[in-house]
Order: C-alpha cells, then structure tokens, then sequence
C-alpha cells in the first residue's frame, strides 16, 4: 500500500511540472537492465516517470523493445549518440531518434587521447557538431551537447566551453549539473550566461568533500540524492523554470544506490 501511495504521488508531482518534466536517463539502470529489461522498465513506470532519455534496446529486437516502452507508457524523447557517428554517419543518428520518435539527439563525449583537451580539439567537435546538428535540424531534431567537464578549461577570456557555446550555430547543449561542476564551473552561472543554448538537463547531485578535476571523470559511488550534495540543484532548476527554455530534466543516478536514490530525489524536486 506504502509503495502504490509513493507512486501515485510521483505521478501527480511529475505531470504537474507540464513543459518541464523531468523524466529519467536510462544509463542509470544500466545495471538492472542487464538482468531485467520488462522489469527494470516498470519500475521506470511505477516511479511515476514517463520521459525518458537513452536510445539503445538492451539486446532486445527494437520492436519488442518498443512494445515494453509503450507498455510502461515510456516516451523516449532524447537518444544518445557517439561522436564518430555525427561526424561520420549522421544518417544512422538520424534513423535511430525516428525509430524511438525522440525530438533529441545528445552526444556525451568527445573523444582525446591522454586527457589532452584543448583548442584544436574544441573547434574540430564545434565544427562536427554544426554540421550534423544542420542535418538532423532538418528533420526536425535537435543536437544537444552533453559537457563532461574537460571542456571548462581557460581559453581567452573564458574557457573551451565559452568557444563552443558561443559558435554553436545548429546545435544546443544538454547541461549535465554534475559534470560542469566537477569542472570548476557554476551550473546556476552556465545556465544564466547561455539561456538560450540549453535545452536539456542532467540533473546529479555530487557528494560532499569530493574535489573535481578536468578529466571528466569521477567515482560513479559519488552521486548522492538530490539535494544532498554540494551542487546547487534547487537553484538550477528554480532558474530553468524562470526561463522556461529547458524542455526536460533528466534525472541521472550512476552509483549502485540509485533504486533507492531515485525517489527520495523526486521527493526533493517537489519540494521545490
């Protein structure tokens, strides 16, 4: 009785965000979908989320995969995509969004060897991505880049990302609150100084006391519930829903607690 209470709550709070639902990244199941891809996808569904973000079927033939997501009434509105693929076979990124109906593509990384990150780097991954992000534009899709991190080193005036941000002509971001911090920048500060370049989050909280660095990478046991860490989560999303550009907001739990975690955050989110 507790847990169907816990859920129909989830479920009024999440459909009451309207335009700005946070729905969930599926890479934080990773785990469990390896043993259980129809359970794993309904407690997706029990938690009250109907949004979700991914792109893969989990080893399942896709149309099985599709009949599982519409069972659990899952709209899979954001898909991954590697960076090799945007640079060399945009048509593959853009049959995948159309098969799942996703209106996003985000790519997660760009690939460098031996933490070696700087400007050339950064012009070559903007220059992908304009050219892809014009190609699926045109079929009504949006590429959003996803920053690790690495991309907040000093530039000019400013930093990499600051460069990238700044020549984005047909692509957008997807403002992972975690990474950027980790990064040494302020997600709350990101977001005010290129309102209208971010278009998706990953809402993840970091751990207090951890010390980041540009690498991008971290412990996963890091993530914390919402709201517990040290990144400045109510403010980002009290901003994003000021300016209403932010479509959704993906909540995104890489450590092992994450059944346990997932809820307690959307509790946190309604808080707000």
């Amino acid at each position: 009785m507790k847990n169907l209470v816990t859920g129909l709550f989830l479920i009024f709070f999440i459909a009451s965000l309207g335009a700005q639902e946070v729905g969930l990244q599926l890479y934080s199941l990773r785990n469990q979908f390896k043993t259980d891809v129809p359970g794993t996808l309904q407690l997706v569904n029990q938690w009250g989320i109907t949004k979700i973000e991914g792109g893969g079927s989990y080893g399942l033939p896709i149309d099985e995969y599709k009949a599982l997501l519409k069972k659990n009434k899952l709209d899979m509105v954001s898909v991954g995509s590697s960076y090799e693929d945007l640079q060399n076979n945009v048509d593959k990124v853009i049959a995948n969004a159309k098969t799942f109906g996703a209106k996003y593509v985000m790519c997660a990384w760009i690939p460098h060897e031996d933490n070696v990150f700087d400007i050339a780097k950064t012009k070559e991954a903007t220059e992908v991505f304009n050219k892809a992000g014009k190609a699926l534009k045109k079929e009504g899709i949006t590429l959003a880049y996803h920053a690790h991190g690495y991309e907040f080193r000093p530039y000019k005036e400013g930093t990499l990302f600051d460069y990238m941000a700044q020549n984005a002509k047909d692509f957008a971001f997807e403002m992972d609150v975690y990474w950027v911090h980790h990064g040494g920048a302020d997600p709350l500060a990101v977001l005010n100084r290129y309102p209208d370049k971010i278009v998706l989050l990953h809402l993840k909280d970091m751990e207090k006391g951890v010390k980041g660095n540009n690498t991008g990478h971290e412990d996963v046991e890091t993530n914390v519930v919402l709201g517990t860490g040290q990144v400045d989560i109510a403010g980002v999303v009290k901003r994003a829903k000021e300016l209403g550009v932010v479509k959704y907001m993906f909540i995104e739990d890489e450590c092992s607690r994450v059944v346990e975690q997932v809820p307690q955050s959307l509790r946190f989110l309604e808080k707000l």
